[in-house]
């Protein structure tokens, strides 16, 4: 098939933007038009016509030429605008942002395609930083104290308490710390699961607190070790990763606040805030995100890292059952992101 753009320019912009001047020839146009014109006429009602029935003549007068032009191009444009991007191999992020500079009848149609791309990044010796880290000796998790566990067991009761509690009716509404706390006995823990009585409980919710500490320990090191990476990485932040990192963080902060039953523009009017005022709070922490994220990616293409296929496919089955009518491409997305991302710091972790 006969190429129908041409590049005329491609300029590299501050922060890691790029912009590409193209046309598309008259000729690409005019076998667009037709094409155009047979799409516009199968969806035109007009009076005393049928919707797809409308004589050629009546609707080119009715739309006129330029009317057609402009639909020609719209369609060519978007055809076009992924093999550029292909032919000029470039690594682009989010969308890209068209504008047609100059339109006419029986001339090449000129437009301008701006889009953010991968930064190109320097990458810290991760190898050897991941080996000097993995040699420290880690500090050695304190056993659950019998102070924690009984803090624990008092969040449960109350946490059951507010949640089996029926108000009488006209009862004054109590919160949680008001309410009675259910005794710690056999009949009470065989409630909560399989416990066979108070003594398996404890010993059963020690063990998922030690889990849970050594986690986040865990958790803690691997932080620490992609921080000390990233922070000695070069590389340039484009924009739109922080702002989608803020975006990102609004969407969850909306999501908590619905699943306390609140809604979120209420609360922050209670809080005196505006949306402006957190995504600002929230810039620091996003730029954080997104430089980690942009690390952990290029260190997943020099090392050939990708997620198992079948792990993701399990993953996806499970979101979209949870989040019925979620895009099935962002799931996918965001599945293959926190794989990868983990097989990446098992990997800096195996470093020795």
């Amino acid at each position: 098939m006969t190429k129908i753009y041409k590049i005329q320019s491609t300029k590299n912009l501050p922060d890691c933007i790029v912009e590409i001047n193209a046309e598309i020839t008259k000729e690409g146009i005019e076998a667009y038009k037709v094409k155009a014109f047979k799409k516009i006429q199968e969806v035109t009602e007009l009076p005393g016509f049928r919707k797809g029935h409308v004589p050629e003549a009546t609707l080119r007068e009715k739309i006129g030429e330029l009317g057609i032009l402009e639909e020609a191009t719209e369609v060519a444009i978007n055809t076009c605008v992924p093999e550029m991007i292909l032919e000029a191999k470039i690594a682009f992020l989010g969308r890209p942002e068209i504008s047609i500079t100059k339109i006419a009848l029986d001339t090449p149609v000129e437009f301008k395609v701006v889009f953010t791309v991968m930064p190109d990044i320097k990458l810290a010796d991760y190898k050897k930083i991941a080996k000097t880290e993995n040699k420290k000796d880690e500090p050695k998790e304190e056993p659950v104290s019998e102070k924690q566990l009984n803090e624990t067991i008092d969040e449960i009761r109350k946490m059951y308490s507010a949640q089996n509690h029926t108000h009488a009716e006209g009862e004054e509404h109590k919160e949680s710390e008001d309410l009675p706390l259910p005794e710690l006995n056999d009949e009470f823990v065989k409630k909560l699961g399989d416990f066979t009585d108070v003594a398996d409980f404890k010993a059963k919710l020690t063990e998922n607190i030690q889990k849970e500490k050594e986690f986040k320990a865990k958790d803690k090191k691997r932080v620490a070790l992609i921080e000390k990476i990233t922070a000695e990485s070069k590389f340039d932040l484009p924009k739109l990763l922080i702002e989608s990192e803020i975006d990102k963080m609004e969407g969850q902060f909306k999501s908590d606040i619905a699943s306390m039953g609140l809604q979120p523009d209420e609360y922050l009017k209670h809080i005196k805030k505006t949306w402006e005022d957190l995504r600002n709070e929230w810039r620091p922490d996003a730029e954080k995100r997104a430089r980690i994220q942009i690390v952990l990616q290029k260190i997943s293409l020099e090392e050939k890292i990708e997620a198992d296929k079948e792990h993701v496919e399990r993953e996806i089955k499970n979101l979209t059952e949870q989040y019925k009518g979620a895009d099935p491409e962002r799931v996918r997305a965001y599945v293959e992101m926190i794989l990868v991302n983990d097989a990446v710091l098992k990997f800096l972790e195996n470093q020795k």
